[in-house]
């Protein structure tokens, strides 16, 4: 299972998501030093009611807890747009 499948996964499992996207943003940091490391650069939107009455850190805390270890081992790097339904319809 690749990386984005795994953390596909885990979102998904965690969630409920309505709409999960997880992109691979890698060739974007050839050459920096955290790339070095073997870990990846990845951008995550997901929606879900999950999120509601949560803040935006709160929301982001709950993601890294879902993606768990793979923080450690897999990801150097993590952009993450965490919305509710409501949120997602009003801004897109």
């Amino acid at each position: 299972m690749s990386r984005i499948e795994r953390i596909r996964d885990r979102l998904a499992q965690a969630f409920a998501p309505v709409e999960l996207a997880v992109e691979d943003e890698g060739h974007l940091h050839a050459g920096h030093a955290g790339a070095a490391t073997g870990r990846g650069h990845f951008r995550v939107r997901i929606v879900s009611e999950a999120f509601a009455g949560q803040s935006p850190v709160a929301r982001h805390r709950q993601v890294y807890t879902a993606l768990g270890e793979m923080m450690q081992t897999d990801i150097h790097a993590l952009a993450i747009s965490a919305r509710t339904p409501g949120e997602a319809t009003v801004s897109g």
